[in-house]
């Protein structure tokens, strides 16, 4: 599997060294992306305790729709900006990705999840 993935990325050669390098790349991403669901998952587990924290963690918006709308938005000026700015507002164009994220899991599931909740 790690010879796969070495060949994926180019490399066409056979040097143990180099293969158990792209083996030690591989496994970092995989726990990178691991360890990157693990805290998406525990910011949604924690809005789903109430609509409230919801619409507190998207603000200034205020409906799934329009904190998409704003993201989307951010995210279409951000790829028009200038290098220099954009490696300045690299902290926003995360929020804004975090914000794509929460609001298309509670425009999709926030109903369910908090009419649930209310019964």
């Amino acid at each position: 599997m790690d010879a796969r993935f070495a060949r994926d990325c180019g490399y066409t050669g056979d040097s143990p060294a180099m293969l158990a390098a792209f083996a030690a790349i591989r496994h970092d991403g995989i726990g990178q992306a691991r360890l990157g669901h693990d805290r998406r998952k525990a910011l949604v587990d924690r809005l789903k305790l109430g609509e409230a924290l919801f619409l507190a963690a998207i603000r200034p918006a205020q409906s799934a729709e329009e904190a998409l709308e704003d993201a989307a938005r951010f995210m279409a000026c951000y790829h028009n900006m200038p290098r220099w700015r954009q490696e300045r507002r690299r902290g926003d164009l995360a929020r804004a990705r975090q914000q794509l994220l929460l609001a298309r899991f509670f425009r999709r599931y926030g109903h369910r999840l908090w009419s649930r909740q209310a019964a």
